[in-house]
């Protein structure tokens, strides 16, 4: 199980996937907005979304743990 991370603080905008889609390396799976930029968080490995722990709306840390991934 793979855990994708928050790269920095900021709010969901958008998220792209679902549980159970099939995702492939550098596929963008939540973008993340932040003083007034577009952040895209990507897939580090190929597999299926397995937990959305982020809503769109959400404030996440850096380092937090927004999916979750079974490769």
């Amino acid at each position: 199980m793979i855990e994708i991370l928050s790269p920095m603080g900021g709010s969901v905008w958008k998220t792209e996937v679902q549980v159970g889609d099939t995702v492939a390396v550098g596929e963008v799976l939540i973008i993340l907005e932040s003083m007034k930029m577009e952040i895209p968080i990507e897939a580090t490995e190929a597999g299926i979304v397995k937990e959305i722990k982020v809503a769109e709306g959400d404030f996440v840390q850096e380092g937090d743990t927004v999916i979750t991934i079974e490769t």
